[in-house]
């Protein structure tokens, strides 16, 4: 007797059908899998045969044929034991149900029979809603995941026993429900708060502006001047994750298992902290069967590069095309996928190899120089903001006034962001980092007056022709800031000042 189960499985970060035929035949008792399995999928064979005789059925006597269709595509994971089962019941006459063809099914059998959470369920979800389905079968810890998906029956199941019962018609499981309203209400209680950082205030500002447009920057300044400090605050004053941005957010997450049992949605953004020693499969992705690495997890949220001269030059090199077009993609032998990756770089790093500011610093010249070669000139240029980091002054440090909080700097950042939403509306441009050659022309005309400081400024100071194109942007940011439309002398010139590398000031 044949039978067929709607199962799905991810490819990238999106997911395709599978169907599951199993065939229950007479001849020697076998289990054999088709259809490109790998190993763990090969497994299941012994997982789902315990699971059936300890959840009180019994195996069928005679060669079972397990296809996984289409079968030309790899399939991975333990993701298709449920289904696998539930195949085999319904094969066998062990359970009798019209309800195969209204669900698709995922979960890990466990011996006992019971149901574990696998990776990759919201895509599934997204997967299922595509192809009609009424809804999807699927463990008790991924439901809450599966359940933002709007006009989809989410079926939470326990164990083996349970899934067959529901779909016989003889145990009636509540849909989990979601309200993704509520999943954005936090209850403010974040421990990092910039009113904790002293002094500063120039770095703080500079953390304004790449929040309020987007922008990359880079921290330079001797260790314990608050460079990582700084850093890992700049989630608190960034703009909050729309429900498509944390959707997006949450499928990365979701099959790379970062998910938290019972967690539906990732609703703060993302900060990545890869160490130095990462390799270029951990940072971009990647692997014989790629999956998405810490640019990617960062998507919508900070990539914290603390120590960047310190990292692989090979791997910095990789991260060139994604800054500039907001995905990575990678091909293997076993496909080409494609990955988003929109991030905030924020890189730290000191000015000088034994850490001093380069007129303390015993390095020579020539050390400074091979030591800030490290980062090419290529992935410089994709860094807006470059901004020095002092050492922190005593009274600052033992003064009992308190800087303004991460809310009141947010809701700055948040009126800038709606301004360039107004004016890139209809188009792909997100934010002012993003703008290409045509908005760069509609949306930062200067006065005469301001071009011409401007072009004094890329002579005398020795400002480089890349350099150009990120003081505008800079600039059309600093006067959303402002609540000005015109970018003013007063806007271009605090942008020139974030510009140091370009300045050759470490030379």
């Amino acid at each position: 007797m044949l039978a067929k189960i709607c199962s799905a499985a991810v490819n990238g970060i999106e997911a395709y059908p599978v169907e599951v035929e199993v065939n229950v035949g007479f001849g020697e008792t076998l289990v054999v899998i088709v259809g490109l399995p790998d190993a763990a999928v090969r497994e299941s064979r012994d997982r789902v045969g315990t699971a059936l005789t300890n959840s009180g059925f019994k195996f069928p006597i005679g060669r079972t044929t397990i296809n996984l269709a289409p079968a030309d595509v790899k399939k991975e994971g333990p993701s298709f034991d449920l289904p696998i089962a539930l195949g085999v019941l319904a094969a066998d006459g062990q359970i009798e149900t019209d309800q195969l063809d209204n669900f698709i099914i995922v979960g890990e059998l466990a011996l006992t029979g019971a149901v574990r959470s696998v990776k990759g369920v919201l895509p599934v979800a997204l997967r299922a809603k595509a192809e009609g389905k009424i809804g999807v079968l699927v463990p008790v810890e991924n439901a809450p995941e599966a359940a933002v998906v709007a006009g989809l029956q989410v079926i939470p199941v326990r164990n083996l026993r349970e899934a067959a019962s529901f779909l016989e018609g003889e145990l009636t499981i509540a849909p989990t429900k979601v309200d993704t309203s509520k999943l954005f209400d936090h209850p403010g209680d974040d421990p990092l708060d910039f009113a904790d950082v002293k002094g500063q205030e120039n770095v703080k500002r500079a953390l304004e502006i790449a929040a309020a447009g987007g922008h990359n920057l880079l921290l330079i300044g001797p260790p314990g001047t608050g460079k990582s400090m700084l850093a890992k605050r700049l989630t608190t004053i960034l703009p909050p994750l729309t429900l498509d941005e944390a959707l997006e957010t949450t499928k990365i997450h979701s099959i790379v298992g970062l998910l938290q049992p019972g967690q539906a949605l990732v609703t703060q953004r993302p900060f990545r902290a890869p160490h130095h020693t990462a390799s270029d499969a951990g940072l971009l992705g990647g692997n014989i069967n790629p999956t998405p690495g810490e640019i990617s997890l960062a998507h919508h949220g900070v990539l914290f590069l603390d120590e960047l001269p310190e990292f692989k030059r090979s791997v910095l090199e990789t991260m060139r095309q994604p800054l500039e077009e907001g995905k990575v993609t990678i091909s293997r032998a076993a496909g080409t996928m494609t990955f988003p990756s929109q991030f905030m770089l924020i890189a730290a790093m000191n000015p000088t190899p034994d850490g001093k500011m380069p007129h303390e610093s015993r390095s020579s010249p020539r050390e400074i120089q091979n030591y800030l070669g490290r980062i090419s000139g290529p992935l410089l240029d994709r860094i807006d903001i470059h901004v020095e980091v002092p050492q922190v002054q005593f009274r600052d440090m033992t003064s009992q006034k308190t800087g303004e909080s991460s809310a009141e700097i947010r809701g700055r950042v948040i009126c800038a962001r709606k301004r360039q939403h107004q004016r890139f509306a209809g188009t792909k441009v997100t934010c002012n980092a993003r703008m290409g050659t045509r908005e760069l022309r509609q949306s930062c005309a200067l006065d005469e007056a301001t071009n011409e400081l401007l072009k004094f400024a890329m002579s005398d100071l020795n400002l480089s022709a890349r350099a150009y194109d990120r003081i505008l942007k800079v600039a059309r940011t600093i006067a959303d800031l402002a609540g000005s439309e015109p970018i003013t002398s007063e806007h271009v010139s605090e942008a020139i000042q974030y510009r140091s590398l370009d300045r050759q000031l470490w030379t």
